[in-house]
């Protein structure tokens, strides 16, 4: 099997994939899934609600297309099927969040010492913040 594999490598078939945008392509555009794989771990009140359902919806679209393009492409699959399973973990994140009582209970969990100075924080902001 390995043998098969080098000897494929070196094979004017194996230089036209790793030189076309059927490779290059994909290896750019794993940027998305890896921020947002690195994203998993940020606080739930920085995620956008409307971008993270945007880059959900366009990866569900374009694993259609890596799927429906012939050759079919597998690394684009592959990225985009990554990157809407990120996306959709931090849409529930957000919704958890926003819409289910995770703030409230992440709020509750803080220390008051932790409070009060995110109060005189968030009052300085104001007060220095021109009109």
């Amino acid at each position: 099997m390995a043998s098969r594999f080098f000897a494929w490598v070196q094979s004017p078939a194996a230089r036209e994939y790793f030189f076309s945008t059927h490779f290059w392509g994909p290896v750019a555009n794993w940027g998305l899934p890896l921020a947002a794989l690195a994203d998993l771990r940020k606080d739930e009140d920085v995620i956008s609600g409307a971008m993270t359902t945007a880059l959900a919806s366009y990866s569900l679209v374009f694993m259609r297309f890596a799927w429906r393009v012939q050759p079919r492409n597998y690394l684009l699959f592959a990225c985009h099927a990554t990157n809407a399973t990120a996306q959709t973990i931090q849409l529930g994140r957000f919704s958890n969040y926003w819409y289910f009582g995770g703030r409230d209970k992440a709020i509750a969990n803080k220390p008051v010492a932790q409070q009060a100075v995110e109060a005189v924080q968030d009052t300085a902001a104001k007060v220095v913040a021109p009109k």
